[in-house]
């Protein structure tokens, strides 16, 4: 029995040494989380988002961004870098292009090309729409941007805007863990959102004059990006602070963290991690909720120390919270015009909503399948 004792003994010393000391990429930074306000107001509970319709997408999984082209049909970034073309009613889908990286969000410039952001390779652009996919062209537009004179890499490309002049706005997620360095996109963002030391910005590119500048920095990880219906001003989805700023596009290298100037949020403390940001009909603007809020994740907010060691545990043990389909829609003063949840989870992770006169697209990190409702909205 005493041997019994002595073996338990060392293996508990062995798991707390192993907890304690064990390297981590990360460095967690202290932080205080807003008080969880839970689903109530705009965001009480609901089940409009359940029983989706599905759109069967092959073998293929993740749509978790959805664009409707200039010729009319349905643009979905999918894993394994594809982007496929579908109707918009789901009778035809085919692979219109592969990146090699995986493209998270995309627009379309003023000639028709498709400006992607890849989380491996950068900003990029794609085209013809027409055509066969042998015969479309990919070509990076930025990889890095210039921080005093050295070339930065842009590690964690995620979403863009384009303004109808052509420049491009998009975010860069994360200048601490890029997915091709950290396990692929999701491992990579749990990561940076652990860790919250605010690295992620918003850039701009100028394809006329060739250059990439920092817009905005100092985001806990740089999500969903749109235009203001007058292309003044960007909202952008701050995941990992629950939270969605408004910044003039004319900013530069602004310190979110420090001097925000202009910059402020306008929809705070969410019940969830906010993702992508799509404009929809009416002066809707779309947000997903990629996963609710935990209570246990606000409590280790404080403590870095703890954080770390959760993140030595076993990658199923990580605490991730569990599914909870919630996507809803605001104005640009930051009011919730709309609201549609699936407390079930069903549809996982859902990123975003894809707005037409007659269906409501819903974006997912990992479904394999696009989901949709019909557009009932009202709101006039």
């Amino acid at each position: 029995m005493r041997k019994i004792l002595v073996v338990l003994l060392v293996l508990l010393l062995v798991a707390v040494a192993y907890l304690l000391l064990m390297p981590v990429p990360m460095a967690p930074v202290a932080w205080q989380a807003p008080a969880d306000a839970g689903y109530v107001g705009p965001f009480a509970v609901n089940t409009r988002l359940a029983e989706l319709h599905r759109i069967t997408i092959g073998t293929e999984a993740g749509p978790e961004h959805v664009a409707l082209g200039p010729d009319g049909q349905l643009y979905a970034a999918v894993d394994g870098g594809k982007i496929l073309r579908l109707a918009p009613d789901g009778a035809s889908v085919e692979i219109w292009a592969r990146t090699g990286g995986r493209v998270l969000g995309f627009d379309f410039d003023r000639t028709g090309r498709l400006i992607a952001a890849d989380a491996l390779r950068g900003l990029l652009a794609i085209g013809p729409l027409a055509g066969k996919e042998s015969g479309r062209t990919i070509s990076v537009l930025a990889d890095s941007v210039a921080i005093d004179g050295v070339q930065d890499p842009i590690r964690y490309a995620d979403a863009v805007a384009v303004a109808s002049d052509n420049k491009i706005y998009f975010t860069d997620a994360s200048r601490r863990f890029g997915p091709a360095q950290w396990g692929g996109t999701y491992t990579a963002s749990i990561l940076d959102i652990m860790e919250h030391s605010r690295t992620g910005r918003v850039l701009v590119h100028d394809p006329a004059a060739g250059r990439t500048e920092v817009l905005a920095a100092g985001l806990s990880f740089a999500n969903g990006i749109a235009l203001s219906a007058d292309q003044q001003w960007l909202f952008v989805a701050e995941t990992g602070a629950y939270r969605i700023w408004r910044i003039p596009v004319a900013a530069r290298n602004m310190d979110l963290t420090r001097s925000p100037g202009e910059a402020k949020v306008i929809v705070d403390n969410l019940p969830g991690y906010p993702d992508n940001l799509m404009r929809g009909r009416d002066g809707r603007i779309w947000a997903g909720l990629v996963k609710p809020r935990s209570r246990l994740l606000d409590w280790l907010a404080d403590k870095p120390l703890l954080r770390k060691m959760a993140m030595r545990l076993p990658q199923r043990l990580w605490p991730v919270p569990k599914s909870y389909g919630h996507v809803f829609a605001f104005d640009e003063s930051g009011r919730i015009v709309a609201d549609m949840q699936d407390p079930s989870g069903a549809y996982p992770q859902t990123t975003g909503v894809t707005e037409t006169a007659e269906r409501l697209y819903i974006q997912s990190l990992h479904a394999p399948a696009l989901g949709w409702r019909t557009n009932d909205l009202n709101l006039n």
